[in-house]
């Protein structure tokens, strides 16, 4: 009996007709799984130095971006849940139990939060910060403006910068080298990393424009999810009602 052979034979025939179809209509090679790189924007066949070269650029290039996850800066860590472009940005950071938004358009940096959190910042009076809850809840859900010369600024402004941020957060330390492919979001990727993964991981799309999608810091230093590239949001100056202007300084702890 021939009836297996040639059931396999006409298998056969139909994937080859499928695969040439495929490729007829897409342009991509290797139907059957044969190419990792098939249908990817290619960075995957890249040395490690050149996709973190084209994972930069594109980040630069990007107009905007969302930026979640964990950073730890001077001992402390800071969840984010950020929105950042050019001009600014906005969004929550949570530290040590308080929470608190973020807004700069241009150089003009807002910070909103709870009486909890003003209540915590007491103590500096001979500048005129507030030392009773009255005044904390004065301050409470409105947008103060943080002076530019206050340390706050300084501290703050920079989790709204996106190319500061951003480069800070793409470096990797130490000898780069690739470390096989994976998947953040349902998106295929390439990972990169530093020093076998000591000085700090990337995870760069292999679909599309490749954008970083998942950094992990060198030294346990936190864990970050780049997503929305390019999706732009509004940014906007609080209104006169939701602002206070704080003046010189603002309460210090």
């Amino acid at each position: 009996m021939t009836v297996i052979p040639l059931v396999r034979t006409r298998r056969a025939v139909l994937v080859s007709a499928v695969c040439a179809l495929v490729v007829t209509a897409t342009g991509l090679t290797g139907c059957g799984g044969d190419d990792p790189d098939a249908g990817t924007n290619g960075v995957g066949k890249l040395s490690a130095e050149k996709i973190q070269s084209r994972t930069r650029k594109a980040a630069e290039g990007a107009d905007a971006v969302r930026l979640s996850g964990a950073v730890v800066s001077n001992g402390r860590t800071y969840r984010l849940e950020m929105r950042l472009k050019a001009d600014g940005g906005t969004g929550s950071v949570t530290s040590e139990g308080a929470n608190f938004r973020l807004l700069r358009v241009g150089e003009h940096l807002f910070l909103k939060a709870d009486a909890g959190f003003w209540s915590h910042q007491e103590g500096g009076t001979s500048d005129g910060g507030p030392a009773d809850t009255a005044a904390a809840k004065k301050l409470a859900g409105m947008y103060v403006k943080v002076p530019t010369g206050d340390p706050a600024y300084k501290r703050f402004s920079g989790f709204t910068d996106k190319d500061v941020l951003l480069d800070g957060l793409l470096t990797l330390h130490g000898t780069l080298a690739k470390d096989g492919r994976h998947e953040q979001g349902g998106v295929r990727t390439v990972r990169i990393t530093g020093d076998k993964g000591a000085g700090g991981s990337l995870d760069v799309s292999l679909e599309g424009t490749p954008y970083p999608l998942r950094m992990v810091r060198a030294g346990g230093a936190g864990t970050l999810r780049l997503t929305d590239w390019g999706k732009d949001f509004a940014l906007e100056e609080p209104s006169k009602k939701e602002t206070v202007d704080y003046g010189k300084q603002l309460p210090t702890s």
